[in-house]
C-alpha cells in the first residue's frame, strides 16, 4: 500500500509539472497542486471552505483566488491534460465519448444558469449545464474536454454578458455544436479513434451524424423513438 501510495503521488507531480508553468507567481502553482490534492482525498465536499481548511487555510479566499481571479490559461491546461491522456491511454481502437451535466446552483448570476433539465437531478432545477467530452480505450478513460452551454437568453443578453465577463466571441452554439468542436479539437490534437458514442440530444442533430460520417468515423448514437431517419 505504502508503495503504491508513493507511485500515486509521484505521478500526480509529474501531471502537475506539465501545467505548472502556466502559474506565473510560485505561490499560485503551489496553490494548484495543493487543490489538485484536495480533490483527490478524502475530504467531504469539494467546496472553497472545505478545500481550504483540508489545505490548512484559515479561509477559502486564496482558493477562491485561483480559480477566479488568478491569470492562468484553461484552455492551455485542458491541452495538456488531453496530451497526457493520450500518452497515457491512445489506442487505434479508442471511443470519443459526449455527454453533458449540470450542476445545481441558486441565484441567477452564474454564467449560462437558468431552469433547464438536467439528468443530475432527473428533472428541470435551475443549474449550469456543461458538455464533456471522454476518451475511452481498453487502457482507461478520462475527460479531455470540456464546454459551458450558454442558453440562447443568455447569448442575447448584452448586459448580463457583461456582467458575468463572457468572452464577446462566445456565441450561442447547440449542446451537438459544443460536442463537435471537442471532437474534433482531439482529432486535430492527433487522438486515435475508431467510434464515437452520446446520447439522444446528439444522436438526434443530422448535422452531427453527416460531420460523423464525412470524417469516417464509426458511431453510436442514441435517438428519440419518434425521430425520423432518411
Amino acid at each position: 500500500m505504502e508503495k503504491r501510495l508513493s507511485g500515486w503521488k509521484g505521478e500526480l507531480l509529474r501531471c502537475h509539472d506539465r501545467i505548472a508553468e502556466l502559474f506565473a507567481r510560485s505561490e499560485t502553482r503551489e496553490r494548484s497542486l495543493a487543490y489538485l490534492q484536495g480533490l483527490l482525498s478524502q475530504c467531504e465536499r469539494k467546496n472553497g471552505w472545505q478545500l481550504a481548511e483540508w489545505m490548512g487555510e484559515a479561509a477559502p479566499y486564496r482558493v477562491q483566488h485561483l480559480l477566479d481571479r488568478a491569470r492562468w490559461d484553461a484552455d492551455a491546461a485542458r491541452d495538456q491534460l488531453r496530451g497526457y491522456v493520450l500518452e497515457e491511454l491512445s489506442s487505434p481502437g479508442a471511443v470519443l465519448i459526449a455527454d453533458e451535466t449540470g450542476f445545481l446552483k441558486k441565484g441567477e448570476h452564474s454564467v449560462g444558469i437558468k431552469r433547464q433539465y438536467t439528468g443530475t437531478a432527473g428533472r428541470i432545477e435551475n443549474s449550469q449545464v456543461g458538455v464533456f467530452l471522454c476518451y475511452a480505450s481498453d487502457k482507461g478513460a478520462a475527460l479531455v474536454d470540456r464546454e459551458l452551454y450558454l442558453p440562447e437568453e443568455w447569448a442575447a443578453d448584452d448586459q448580463r454578458r457583461r456582467s458575468a465577463a463572457v468572452p464577446e466571441e462566445t456565441e450561442f452554439a447547440t449542446k451537438p455544436e459544443l460536442a463537435r468542436r471537442m471532437i474534433e479539437r482531439a482529432l486535430q490534437a492527433g487522438a486515435p479513434c475508431n467510434w464515437v458514442a452520446a446520447g439522444e440530444v446528439y444522436g438526434n442533430n443530422s448535422k452531427l451524424r453527416k460531420w460523423l460520417e464525412e470524417r469516417r468515423l464509426g458511431y453510436v448514437l442514441a435517438i428519440a423513438s419518434d425521430q425520423r431517419m432518411r
